[in-house]
């Protein structure tokens, strides 16, 4: 993998961390606020997703060494 490539994962995976941390904040404050149940869950669905990518670019930037 390039320097190019590995650079571009980083980003993506910095943006896709900084949001990660934006959905939680926003379920504690829905949370807090008693919002709609269902909509709480989509949020935390969405979170979810996020750090779902977050592993799969982890993966591709820190290879796998067998032992």
């Amino acid at each position: 993998m390039s320097e190019q490539e590995q650079a571009e994962i980083r980003l993506e995976f910095s943006r896709l961390k900084q949001e990660h941390a934006d959905f939680d904040a926003a379920i504690n404050a829905m949370i807090a606020t008693g919002c709609d149940p269902l909509q709480i869950q989509r949020m935390k669905k969405k979170k979810l997703f996020l750090k779902d990518r977050l592993m799969a670019l982890e993966d591709r930037i820190i290879p796998d060494i067998i032992a």
